[in-house]
């Protein structure tokens, strides 16, 4: 195990270096990052190898940074900040994600018919389409320093379409388990995996809110913050376990409710200093995560990718941009928010694989040819739209104005 360890932590420190190469022709680190993880992970050199990502504790260690990575995001969910635009992130988000759910499931419809494949499949491409990785485009947020309208619509929405994500996905996997006759997954997985970040993250983020009022000191500040944090991971490890007897919680959206919580609990001004002395830990965590998406991603998929695979990738790419255009539109948000936070929604590997699995277990036992369609179509598009996703996504914050040609230089300085 110690050697294991060192080999994670080997592959770490290589996605710095890269992060830093790659920063310095002016594309974001996070796409570093992402090759290191599917060129030095199990499908290539095999510095980390499928015994080690499929172990208990690289599992959990992976759990605590993505509830480490959380904290960006309820950090910016303050309700006195998002009273005035809350009702229009939601609108957006929810036409957003049920507008592409719709229009990939219709166009793998008649893909299907077409290629006299059950048409019921093409409710599951649907509901693995909607979903959006926050943690990428949240990265480059972090690199960039990126603020403005687009931003600060990305940050909440990204909680909220983690939740409508499972919701639909769960309810169409588990209806076509039920009618065909596969395994389809519980209502208790379901509304577990939906409720049970957003207790944990809520409850001990009272409790530590409450604590924090009390103390001046910033580092105590942290050091108390850092102490729920983990006392959050404990608690969904032990309720994955004995509960789930998997890993099933969000450990992101459980990061996001602590944070959130004690964002609402305290005051700004210490909210913001302790959160600096927390950024090392932020970054860390980021990296980790992105890492770890592009580890299950077999590049030799690649070659193998298919009619299916351009058209999931174009019909969700479609989807996600015209549906937040649309969202946008009927909301009456700022234009730049129209015109470019879909580009952002475009990074989902991370939640596609692991929808993908669940639907790749319950059609083996419906049609196994059904189920190599599922995974064959998602894991290649998953290696071909991350790369391309995130190099738009910063394209999209640039051409919003949320970055600007001074903090290009400036991160390639500190690359430097």
């Amino acid at each position: 195990m110690i050697v294991d360890i060192l080999r994670l932590f080997a592959i770490i420190s290589i996605a710095f270096v890269v992060g830093k190469l790659v920063s310095k022709i002016k594309l974001p680190a996070i796409l570093g990052w992402l090759i290191t993880g599917i060129v030095f992970g199990p499908y290539l050199v095999q510095i980390v190898s499928l015994e080690i990502t499929e172990a208990v504790w690289y599992k959990i260690f992976i759990k605590v940074f993505e509830c480490f990575a959380g904290v960006m995001i309820g950090r910016e969910i303050v309700f006195k900040r998002i009273a005035k635009s809350g009702k229009q992130i939601i609108g957006i988000t929810v036409i957003q994600a049920l507008g592409t759910f719709l229009f990939v499931t219709l166009v793998f419809a008649i893909t299907f018919l077409i290629a006299k494949i059950p048409v019921y499949l093409a409710f599951v491409f649907g509901g693995i389409a909607l979903a959006t990785a926050p943690a990428p485009a949240l990265s480059i947020v972090n690199e960039y320093h990126t603020d403005g309208p687009v931003t600060k619509t990305l940050i909440p929405l990204a909680a909220i379409d983690d939740v409508i994500g499972v919701i639909v996905f769960f309810t169409t996997i588990s209806v076509i388990g039920a009618v065909k006759g596969g395994q389809s997954a519980s209502a208790l997985t379901t509304v577990g995996m939906i409720f049970f970040p957003f207790v944990i993250g809520i409850g001990l983020g009272s409790l530590t809110g409450l604590v924090l009022r009390k103390i001046k000191n910033v580092i105590g500040c942290l050091a108390v913050f850092l102490t729920g944090l983990v006392c959050c991971i404990v608690i969904g490890v032990v309720v994955d376990i004995f509960l789930f007897e998997s890993f099933v919680l969000n450990y992101l959206l459980i990061g996001m409710a602590f944070s959130a919580t004690v964002a609402n609990l305290i005051d700004e001004s210490k909210l913001e200093n302790m959160m600096k002395l927390y950024a090392p830990v932020l970054n860390l965590s980021l990296v980790i995560v992105i890492v770890n998406l592009g580890m299950p991603l077999d590049y030799r998929l690649i070659a193998g990718a298919g009619v299916f695979t351009v058209i999931y990738i174009l019909s969700r790419g479609i989807g996600k941009v015209g549906c937040a255009f649309l969202g946008g539109k009927i909301t009456k948000a700022d234009p730049r928010v129209t015109k470019w936070l879909g580009f952002t929604l475009l990074p989902h590997s991370g939640v596609s694989l692991v929808f993908t699995g669940i639907a790749v277990s319950t059609f083996s036992t419906i049609d196994a040819s059904l189920a190599t369609v599922i995974s064959g179509t998602i894991v290649a598009a998953a290696i071909i739209n991350e790369i391309i996703a995130v190099i738009l996504a910063k394209v999209a914050f640039k051409k919003a104005g949320e970055i600007t040609s001074d903090t290009d230089t400036k991160q390639t300085d500190v690359a430097e």
